[in-house]
């Protein structure tokens, strides 16, 4: 499942979420929208932090490695409550700021 960056923002205002970022930690301080930092190589090891009770939105640059990230924690943990953002940070860019 994706979340287009609109529809995010407008779940952000209400904080209805929980936000993984993917990225790597340069990526990171670079820009963010307030996830919580588990870079890719970091998600099956850290999925334990990862809330299975609500939504739960996993973000990249583009929206691959977050897509990797669900398949990986949906194969081996049943997490069937993660949703990708669609285009990822890049696509936030450029139409939210």
């Amino acid at each position: 499942m994706d979340i287009a960056p609109i529809e995010l923002h407008k779940l952000l205002q209400q904080q209805l979420v929980f936000l993984v970022d993917v990225r790597e930690p340069f990526e990171h301080e670079e820009f963010n929208i307030g996830g919580e930092l588990i870079p890719l190589n970091e998600v099956i090891s850290k999925a334990a932090s990862i809330p299975k009770d609500h939504p739960v939105i996993v973000y990249c640059k583009k929206g691959v490695r977050s897509q990797i990230a669900i398949q990986r924690l949906e194969k081996k943990f049943g997490f069937t409550n993660l949703i990708n953002l669609k285009g990822g940070i890049d696509a936030w860019k450029k139409v939210i700021q």
